[in-house]
This record gives C-alpha cells, sequence and structure tokens, in this order.
C-alpha cells in the first residue's frame, strides 16, 4: 500500500482498554484504518482489543486520534496505550483471530433492543422479520449469555448454535452490522420460542404456532403467562385486568410489593404516569431499565399494581421477544419476576416448568440458556437526576474507575451486604459491582451469589489479595468472606455498615483518597454499630480510611427485636413509650383509634420485654422510625408485606397532601455528656398524637414528619459546622434517602446553607451499594498498609478545634 512506502512510515502497537469486545469495536477499527489506507491489524485478547498499525505519520496519528470520536453505541474506552511496533504487518488492514490471555477487558451489559434491529422486526421483506432473538453489535445478550473471556461466540451459550450460510456471511462482513455480534442468530440457525400449556385446563396442542402471537392473544384473554426473558422468566398479565392481577398476585404469593409494567411505547405510559424528559430518556435508552413514575396521568390502572403507592414501575419491551409481544397488545402488562414470593427469578426451563405450574397457564420459552440471572434494573428521578435503586440489567457489569489515589491498588474482594447483596471485585484500578442479588436470608439466592462469585472470578481471572466483610457477625455474606479468608489464608477486613455506605458515596463521586473528611449522613434500617446495638440514624465525620460517629438517633428499644422490622406497631409503642412514658402515654391515647387500636396488642408483655431489655435491641435506626410514625397513621401497622412497605407508603400518603407549606414536627437536639449529639424525636410524637386528637388529615401529617426530619437533618449538620471539627461537604446515603421528598428537601436545605452534597446515582444508596464502599475502603486501608479501621478519619483530613 502507499503508507508502506512512505519515507515518514511509523508503526504503533495500540493497546484499547474499556468496553471494547462485543461492541462492533473491531470493525470501526477497521473500517477507520481502511479509509486512512493504513496497514496492520486489530484483535481481541484477555487485555482488552490489540492494534497493530502503520502508515504515513500524519494518517497514523490521525487515526489514533479518532478512536474515541468514532465509538460504536456500546463501547466505552478507559485507556489508550501506545509503542512502537517493529514487526511485520499485514499489508491489507485485517481484523485477526482472538487470543486468550489473562482477563483484563471488561463484559458489556445486556443491552436494549436497538432501532434498526426494531425496523427489521417489522419488515416484511427481511429475513427477521418478527424473529423474537435478533440481535446485531449494537443490541442484545451479553452478560446473560456469557460463559467466559475472550467475548467471542464460543464462550457464550450461542455456541449451541451454528450460523447459517446467511449468519456467517454477516458475522464475517467487517461493513456488516452484526460483524462478530456473538449473538447473531436468524430464523434458520437461531434459538426459537415455544408455547406451552400448564394448567391442566387449557389446551396443549401448540406446535408450529406463532409463539409470540399467541401469547399476546392468551394474555387478552386474561390469562398468566410465563415468558422466558434476558436474564430470567416473567410472569406476565394484562395489567388492566384487575381480575388477573389480582390472581396473579394471590398464586405468586407476592401480597402488596408493586408489580413492574412494560407497555409498548411512550405514548401508552403517558396514559397512566408522568414522563419529564430524564425519565423519558431513561425509558429509551440502551440500558432499558424500570423507572418509578407519578401515576397521575388521565387514566387510572387496578390499585392492586401498587397497593398505596403513588408511583408505578414501567419499562419498555427491551429484546425482540418482548418487543413483537407488545405490538399485539393495546395496554401495558405486568412484567413481574417469574418466581414465587422471595426467591431469584427463575432461569432454568425445568426448573420453570415445576414451580411455575399453578401460576402461569402458559409457558413462552426458548432454547437459548441464560448462563447469569439478571433481574430488572430500576431508576427514579430525584432531585433533577437519574439514582439508580436496583443496578442489574442494563448497568452491570460496567466496572466503576476507582478516585485518584486508588491506582496501585491491589486485587480486592469485597462481599456486600445480606440485602439487596452485591459483591465487588476490584482489578486495575476499577470497580466492578456485581448484578443486583437479592436477599440472602434466601437459599436459592444465597446460592445464586455463590455461583455468580466464582463466575466473576473466573471470567475476570480474579485473584484477590485480601477479602473485605460487614462487622455484622451474623450476615451470611460475612460468614462466607471469613470462610473464605481463612480457606485461602488471606487477610481479612471487617468493615463497619455505616462507614461502608458513606464510602460508597464518596467513590462514585470520584472523591480522592487524600480528600478532606466530610460528614456522612446515613439513615437506613438496620446496621451493626461500634458498640454491639443497631445503628441506623448516623452522622459520621469521615473518609476512606476511618470515622467518627458525631451524631445519632436517640436509640429506641424495638421490642421483639426483628419481629419489631415484620410488624411496625412495636416500632411505634416503643417510641411512643420512650418519647410519653407509660402512664401519660394512656391518657394521650384515650379517646383516639390509636388507642383502641394499641390495646387489642400484649401491652403488658411488651412493657416487661423493654423492661426488662429481653429482646428489645436499642436502635437509631430511622427506618423504623418512618414505620412508627406509617403505624401512628394506621398505614400497614400489623405487618410490612416487604421491606420498606410502611416508609413507601408513609411518602405517598404525604405526596398527596394538598398542605404542602405547614409547620414541621419538633425534634430535641442535644449533647451527650460524650460530646455526640443527639437527636431525640419525642417532642414530634406529643404534637402528632395532638393532630391525631384534633382530626387533622393523615396525609398533612405524614407532610410535617418530613419535613420535621429533614429539618433536624439540616440544624444537626450546622450545629457540627460550628463544632470541634470542619467540613463543609455531605455525603448523604442509606436506603432512607430513597424516599423522594426526605432526600430533595435535605438536599436543597443543605445547599442553601452552603454546603456541597454529595449524593449517589450511579450506585444504589441502599445496601445494594454496600459493597463498593467496602472496596474503597479495604484499598484505602491496604495503601496505608493496615488491617483495622480508625476511629478518626486520617489526621491530614480535618482539622480539629482545641477543645476537641
Amino acid at each position: 500500500m502507499t503508507a508502506l512506502a512512505s519515507t515518514s512510515f511509523t508503526a504503533l502497537e495500540v493497546r484499547v482498554r474499556g468496553r471494547v469486545q462485543g461492541v462492533g469495536f473491531r470493525p470501526m477499527i477497521w473500517r477507520l484504518a481502511r479509509s486512512l489506507e493504513l496497514a496492520g491489524e486489530v484483535l481481541n485478547d484477555g487485555e482488552g482489543v490489540l492494534v497493530r498499525v502503520g502508515g504515513e505519520r500524519s494518517r497514523v496519528t490521525a487515526f489514533i486520534d479518532r478512536i474515541e470520536c468514532t465509538l460504536p453505541p456500546l463501547a466505552r474506552v478507559d485507556a489508550i496505550e501506545k509503542n512502537d511496533y517493529s514487526g511485520a504487518l499485514c499489508a491489507e488492514f485485517r481484523i485477526a483471530e482472538s487470543s486468550a490471555g489473562v482477563a483484563k477487558t471488561e463484559i458489556a451489559p445486556d443491552a436494549a433492543l436497538c432501532s434498526s434491529c426494531a425496523a427489521e422486526l417489522h419488515d416484511t421483506g427481511d429475513r427477521h422479520y418478527r424473529y423474537p432473538f435478533t440481535s446485531c453489535t449494537h443490541c442484545g445478550p451479553r452478560l446473560s449469555i456469557v460463559t467466559g473471556i475472550p467475548y467471542d461466540r464460543a464462550k457464550t451459550t450461542m455456541v449451541a448454535f451454528a450460523l447459517c450460510p446467511q449468519c456467517r456471511a454477516e458475522y464475517s462482513d467487517a461493513n456488516d452490522r452484526r460483524f462478530h455480534a456473538e449473538a447473531i442468530a436468524c430464523p434458520h440457525c437461531g434459538p426459537s420460542a415455544t408455547l406451552a400449556a400448564l394448567a391442566v385446563s387449557t389446551p396443549s396442542d401448540l406446535a408450529g404456532v406463532d409463539a409470540v402471537a399467541i401469547a399476546a392473544k392468551l394474555i387478552a384473554g386474561s390469562a398468566i403467562v410465563a415468558i422466558k426473558g434476558l436474564g430470567g422468566y416473567h410472569l406476565a398479565c394484562d395489567a388492566r385486568n384487575a381480575e388477573a392481577v389480582g390472581r396473579l398476585r394471590r398464586l405468586k404469593r407476592r401480597e402488596a410489593k408493586p408489580f413492574a409494567l412494560m407497555a409498548r411505547d411512550v405514548d401508552v405510559i403517558r396514559r397512566y404516569c408522568t414522563i419529564g424528559e430524564e425519565e423519558e430518556r431513561q425509558l429509551t435508552s440502551m440500558q432499558g431499565p424500570i423507572v418509578l413514575l407519578d401515576a397521575n396521568g388521565p387514566k387510572r390502572l387496578p390499585a392492586a399494581l401498587a397497593p398505596g403507592l403513588d408511583t408505578l414501575g414501567f419499562m419498555l419491551p427491551t429484546t425482540p421477544l418482548h418487543w413483537l409481544l407488545l405490538q399485539e397488545m393495546e395496554g401495558p402488562l405486568v412484567m413481574t419476576s417469574g418466581n414465587i414470593s422471595d426467591e431469584p427469578p427463575i432461569v432454568d426451563d425445568v426448573e420453570a416448568r415445576q414451580k411455575l405450574t399453578g401460576i402461569a397457564d402458559y409457558m413462552l420459552a426458548h432454547d437459548r440458556q441464560i448462563a447469569n440471572r439478571v433481574d430488572d434494573s430500576v431508576v427514579r428521578v430525584m432531585g433533577g437526576g437519574v439514582r439508580l435503586l436496583r443496578r442489574a440489567r442494563g448497568f452491570a457489569p460496567s466496572p466503576i474507575k476507582l478516585p485518584p489515589g486508588f491506582a496501585a491498588v491491589p486485587d480486592l474482594l469485597a462481599m456486600g451486604g445480606e440485602l439487596k447483596a452485591t459483591f465487588c471485585i476490584v482489578k486495575d484500578g476499577q470497580a466492578v459491582l456485581s448484578q443486583h442479588q437479592g436477599d440472602l436470608e434466601n437459599t436459592a439466592t444465597f446460592d445464586d451469589y455463590r455461583r455468580n462469585l466464582a463466575l466473576y472470578q473466573n471470567i475476570f481471572a480474579h485473584q484477590p489479595a485480601a477479602l473485605i466483610v460487614d462487622r455484622h457477625p451474623e450476615y451470611l455474606s460475612s460468614k462466607l468472606g471469613r470462610s473464605e479468608a481463612r480457606k485461602r489464608s488471606l487477610p481479612l477486613m471487617e468493615v463497619q455498615h455505616h462507614h461502608a455506605h458513606v464510602a460508597s458515596c464518596l467513590a462514585e463521586n470520584n472523591y480522592p483518597l487524600d480528600g478532606p473528611a466530610v460528614l456522612g449522613i446515613v439513615l437506613d434500617g438496620l446496621g451493626y454499630g461500634d458498640d454491639g446495638t443497631i445503628w441506623g440514624g448516623e452522622f459520621l465525620l469521615a473518609d476512606y480510611r476511618g470515622y467518627w460517629r458525631v451524631a445519632r438517633l436517640k436509640p429506641v428499644a424495638m421490642p421483639g427485636g426483628i419481629q419489631a422490622v415484620r410488624e411496625p406497631w412495636r416500632n411505634l409503642y416503643g417510641h411512643l413509650v420512650a418519647a410519653i412514658g407509660r402512664s401519660e402515654l394512656a391518657q394521650r391515647l384515650s379517646g383516639l383509634e390509636l388507642g383502641t387500636y394499641l390495646c387489642r396488642k400484649p401491652l403488658t408483655l411488651i412493657d416487661s420485654m423493654i423492661e426488662r431489655a429481653i429482646n428489645s435491641p436499642p436502635a437509631s435506626s430511622c427506618g423504623r422510625l418512618f414505620d412508627a410514625v406509617a403505624a401512628a397513621l394506621d398505614v400497614c401497622p400489623d405487618r410490612q408485606a416487604y421491606e420498606g412497605e410502611a416508609a413507601m407508603r408513609l411518602e405517598a400518603l404525604a405526596a398527596h397532601s394538598h398542605h404542602k407549606e405547614v409547620a414541621p414536627y419538633s425534634f430535641l437536639i442535644a449533647r451527650l455528656r460524650s460530646g455526640l449529639i443527639e437527636c431525640d424525636p419525642a417532642p414530634l410524637w406529643r404534637e402528632l398524637l395532638d393532630d391525631l386528637a384534633q382530626g387533622v388529615p393523615r396525609s398533612t401529617i405524614a407532610v410535617r414528619f418530613h419535613a420535621g426530619l429533614t429539618n433536624c437533618l439540616v440544624r444537626v449538620v450546622e450545629a457540627l459546622a460550628r463544632d470541634a471539627v470542619r467540613f463543609d461537604t455531605v455525603a448523604l446515603s442509606g436506603g432512607c434517602f430513597q424516599n423522594r421528598i426526605l432526600f430533595e428537601g435535605a438536599t436543597a436545605q443543605l445547599q442553601d446553607a452552603g454546603f456541597a452534597v454529595l449524593a449517589h446515582a450511579a450506585v444504589p444508596s441502599n445496601d445494594g451499594g454496600l459493597a463498593l464502599g467496602q472496596a474503597a475502603i479495604g484499598a484505602a486501608r491496604l495503601l496505608e498498609g493496615c488491617r483495622s479501621e480508625r476511629t478518626r478519619p486520617c489526621a491530614s483530613a480535618f482539622q480539629a478545634a482545641s477543645s476537641a
């Protein structure tokens, strides 16, 4: 070629790291190199993409400069490394075979159906017309089908499907959109959908039918259909059919937890919900998450879809199978996880038939194996930004680059928490947070957690130098981590739960390792405290290396222990006794419906438990305070059907109020002898009982509570800022900050008071982000050469007044 004969010839070996495999990156490089008449080759290997390129110096320079400007939709470049190359070059630039090696590349998340593939599904002249498994390099399965690295068809579950001549031609043509699209398939050679009857009373002769079209008709006729999706089974029914929704709830044993919904397009969703610009961007994004939306559109759906809530979780079709199904439907479908109760979604066809028979009438399945279970992600727009509530399909396992100062950290493994569990591996200065696993108390979920842990360590060739766990002695993830550390003779680090929350917020906001200490406000349900008690309403002056508990919510007894988490009335009574005392409380409750309700409870036994400290652990938990206030307003006082139900319904109650400008309830803020500032909610209980006695609407009381808690947080921050420590940044974390009223109110007031506010966006503020914080703390400790947390942030991170 002309470039080889030039006197200004130069040759480079270019290493590209990031999300560069299985996303159309090599054909992009091939087209770019050929357009510039360059020699060489591009290939996948265990570290990413390797390019050997030669030609006229100015053209090679232009080639390097244009790489990041011409990226395919799913690609992301983290680093480009250049070295001189003296080896032989192919005269005509080519795409070479992949080579194996130590895995240092990134597995792309599953991506929603792209517009080009969707157009083919609709085109009667295209061979992919109505084919439920069409995909290309811009969309389709990734994590859900991968079994190894490098990401090639041979290391996915698509290896079971030999390519037909037409697909082989597309796969081999660098000018084609499907060039080396590892999930490429067509009706002649790829997976196929099948429809089978599960109920005895339903017809079973369904061979040879258009499975998706018939499934749509069955759903329209009130049937429940189990649908094999990208990362697991869903259970689907007509969301407008109250009888079908109620039957699905009863059979699935999902009493009240909201159902996810799917609609064919944004216009259908607008019939039922308000959609802002950012919410629409999320719905139509390649991640395709469930988006929580205000359910205040012109039309209404059955209340049983989300009992007691004012939001609905909608997503658009993310796979061609779902796209075809929804084209047949005028309205939205329930698209909830295919499981029983709190078990993980089913991925295996045999298990689906065994467990979903009796729930679903029909089963819409296919013969492509799901290698890795992946739930639907959930986002909510709050405070002007998108906040991930559950990080899974479309987002995991995209790595999170660790902040400045962490580059030299060795490989680490952080085990996460027990609820909304994730784990996190640290490799090459990046944190790879797993997809949402669920609650490890469930045996099937814990088994899946361990299997995914082994998978990630395999595909990332991960050999941790240390393990990090939550300090809680009974978390299953912590027990597993301790066992693995002993078995593999690895150092083990234990991290305090709420410190990990703060560190998670810092890490995702790229806060530097040596940055000054921040004030972390962590509001959640339960976490194991340094003193062996339950924490959950904490103010920590913290950096990555250490923390100092400077304020808290006042601890209140939880009569019944874990039973108090399930039965909010127990927390309510504990708070009322702590705030008012038993003798006066009887007088205050006289004549109130609340008093009549509580009198039916075994209060004598509860009083004895609290007095004698029997199974009534004190807890500074903000989550339990939400439960108590909700119970006082007759919001699921007897039992929560799912974690956070009382708090979510209390938020919805406040959101419905027409009285937004009300006086906030009072908290008593006092300093203890230890120097710790304590926020006592006792005054709010007297005010709340007065409001009940005066017949104030429950929604107004809910608003006053939210306003009072927000006001309390800001007052404590201002008091601490005048105190013996110095900080100008506040980090908000913990599951309570998924409450939009609290989050937006606290953020706005803190910013108005002059503080910079850090919050979660790419990582959940709940325990789903815990593993990232553990990893960051473990990394900071290793870099400093210690294994235990400091009881204070590092000396250089803050200044103490002489009185400290």
